[in-house]
């Protein structure tokens, strides 16, 4: 088998929790060496987050919480402290052999710490440094904490999700946090490790969560610049503006009817034996067709709808409870489910790659690591002796594989 796409590239990931780790998973699935830089205390948070595989108990060294092994998945962890100058050294030492660091500390937190960006590039010219943050480098937010939800409300996502005249409508995926934040991450890093190796030089991606949920309305934002008009929640035409365009409920659920194309409609309507709907297809929702649209979806389960789709071929579709779509055809067949074997569990399912690869496919079975399981491992890869690694471990300038204090509150 041909070696993984990436597994000539080496990762210090500093991150914690979700957007970060997502991105550094990515990377993981692709053969990249990634090794989890975790503090001498808690490490990575995610660690301590119920649920857990085994009881409460169990969960001593940050191995069985589902939603650690769900981003950790073939890493490994070392846990530095790098307010100590040991850890700090030790840091630097490993940047001079790594082609990527990744940040989602505050901005200026790494240069108060004397390991900032200046200094990496002083051990590795090469390094590439990615920091991924609420709101950015520079602007007027940049000290400002932040969650996904406050990065959609601040850039008008949120303002328009969700049906007329209700209230915002939260996402059930965390779309700046993935979608503007890893995504972004994984595609700036990508990039700038292609530019490096061409040049020798590595140089700073500054990834805003924020700036990259914006970049999800680059069709909105474009029919605003052109005509002036505000767009208003429930009015666009892709985001419940459209009789056309819409979740409708069934006789035992919902569905969605994406029959945007005039050809979808047409198919749909005939099917259904209302060729005097054709003419409605862009009408709002609220009108009198749109009530007769909705007592069609209502006449049939969302089984029929799925038979009548197949049939029809109009965009029809059932919406899946969580449960029936890991456990559908789509996700099976297209190995979105994979088992991996985590040890002290067993076999533990999680989400599979998003990208296939003909030659070079993707690897998402490895183990995640424990907390600071490799960190004499990798020290010792990095030129320590043994007698260097276990004054480090001694002076607590790095730890290894033990618990560290208590867990954070808001995991609890």
């Amino acid at each position: 088998m041909s070696a993984l796409p990436l597994s000539d590239v080496k990762v210090l990931d500093l991150t914690r929790l979700l957007p970060g780790g997502f991105c550094s998973l990515l990377m993981a699935d692709l053969g990249a060496e990634v090794l989890k830089v975790e503090d001498t205390g808690m490490g990575d948070y995610v660690r301590w987050a119920p649920p857990y595989y085994g009881s409460d108990e169990q969960q001593q060294l940050g191995t069985r919480s589902a939603l650690y092994l769900s981003l950790n998945r073939g890493k490994r962890s070392i846990r530095l402290d790098l307010k100590s100058d040991a850890g700090r050294e030790a840091f630097l030492r490993l940047v001079s052999s790594y082609d990527v660091v990744l940040d989602g500390f505050r901005p200026g937190v790494l240069d108060r710490l004397g390991v900032g960006y200046e200094r990496m590039r002083e051990a590795n010219p090469a390094v590439v440094y990615c920091a991924i943050t609420g709101y950015g480098q520079d602007g007027p937010n940049v000290q400002r904490a932040g969650h996904d939800m406050n990065y959609l409300g601040l850039i008008g996502l949120l303002g328009l999700t969700g049906a007329m005249d209700g209230p915002p409508v939260q996402p059930g995926g965390q779309i700046a946090d993935v979608g503007g934040g890893a995504l972004m991450a994984a595609f700036g890093v990508m990039a700038a490790l292609h530019e490096a190796r061409r040049s020798g030089e590595g140089q700073i991606v500054d990834v805003s969560m924020a700036d990259g949920a914006l970049s999800w309305l680059a069709m909105v934002a474009g029919r605003y610049f052109c005509d002036g008009e505000v767009p208003q929640r429930g009015e666009q035409q892709l985001a419940g503006g459209l009789v056309c365009y819409l979740p409708y409920e069934a006789a035992d659920g919902w569905i969605t009817c994406g029959a945007l194309e005039p050809k979808f409609w047409a198919a749909f309507c005939a099917g259904v034996d209302r060729p005097d709907l054709i003419e409605v297809q862009f009408e709002a929702p609220g009108s009198d067709a749109w009530r007769q649209i909705a007592d069609v979806f209502r006449s049939r389960s969302r089984t029929e709808w799925q038979a009548f789709n197949d049939e029809h071929d109009c965009c029809v579709e059932p919406v899946l409870e969580l449960d029936e779509a890991l456990d559908s055809a789509l996700v099976r067949e297209r190995q979105m489910v994979v088992e991996m074997d985590q040890p002290e569990i067993g076999p533990v399912r999680q989400l599979g790659a998003p990208v296939k690869f003909s030659r070079t496919p993707a690897d998402p079975t490895r183990a995640a690591p424990a907390f600071g399981e490799h960190t004499a491992e990798v020290l010792a890869e990095a030129g320590y002796g043994e007698e260097e690694i276990a004054a480090m471990l001694e002076s607590g300038a790095v730890a290894g594989n033990e618990a560290g204090g208590d867990r954070p509150e808001f995991m609890r």
